[in-house]
């Protein structure tokens, strides 16, 4: 007689400790939140960082836009006019632009400028910013000095940080896990006199 309470009161301990587990509701909450609360984060980051790609983009824009109006207008063109250095009116264009941006990427340490010159509008041509290997190429980014009447385009590159590649990998589009933004302008100068 022995032998058969002994199965019993074992089965009845555990299931007696399942229906105590089953029925506990302490902690119900914390264990639902831990199960929601990973893909909850990973997506309210990635709607954060995506807007902040969309702003970045918009400000640089802006900034290209503006800073290009002083290409326009001739006023680049007349205050450097004693700078004969390409490498120099790059980085006098660089600090017109990143005069414009405020706190969103380290606008002297990684963003190109492009500005070349054409007669018409049927003669621009330029090639990918990126090389073979899916990084920006510095040699691609150069400064031509424009005068009036002229087609200019003007290009601006950045690669910004990515932060959340948790739902999706292609937030970076760098060989580097870095994203590429780039704003461009083109239009014809002012007849300005030179």
């Amino acid at each position: 007689m022995a032998q058969t309470d002994a199965p019993s009161i074992g089965r009845r301990f555990r299931l007696g400790f399942v229906k105590r587990f089953r029925d506990d509701e302490e902690g119900v909450t914390a264990i639902e939140f831990a199960f929601v609360a990973i893909p909850f984060f990973a997506l309210l980051f990635a709607i954060i960082e995506a807007a902040l790609v969309f702003w970045t983009q918009q400000v640089l824009e802006t900034a290209v836009s503006d800073a290009s109006r002083r290409i326009y207008t001739g006023q680049f063109q007349a205050e450097n006019r004693a700078v004969t250095d390409a490498g120099d009116l790059q980085t006098a264009f660089r600090a017109e632009i990143c005069a414009r941006v405020v706190a969103l990427f380290d606008c002297e340490g990684t963003l190109r400028v492009d500005v070349r010159s054409f007669g018409d509008f049927d003669g621009v041509t330029f090639g990918t910013v990126l090389d073979d290997e899916g990084a920006i190429d510095d040699a691609a980014f150069g400064f031509q000095n424009s005068g009036a009447g002229q087609v200019v385009v003007v290009r601006a590159a950045i690669d910004y940080p990515v932060f959340t590649t948790i739902l999706d990998g292609s937030g970076a589009n760098l060989s580097n896990g870095r994203r590429l933004i780039m704003a461009s302008a083109a239009f014809r100068n002012e007849p300005f006199g030179n």
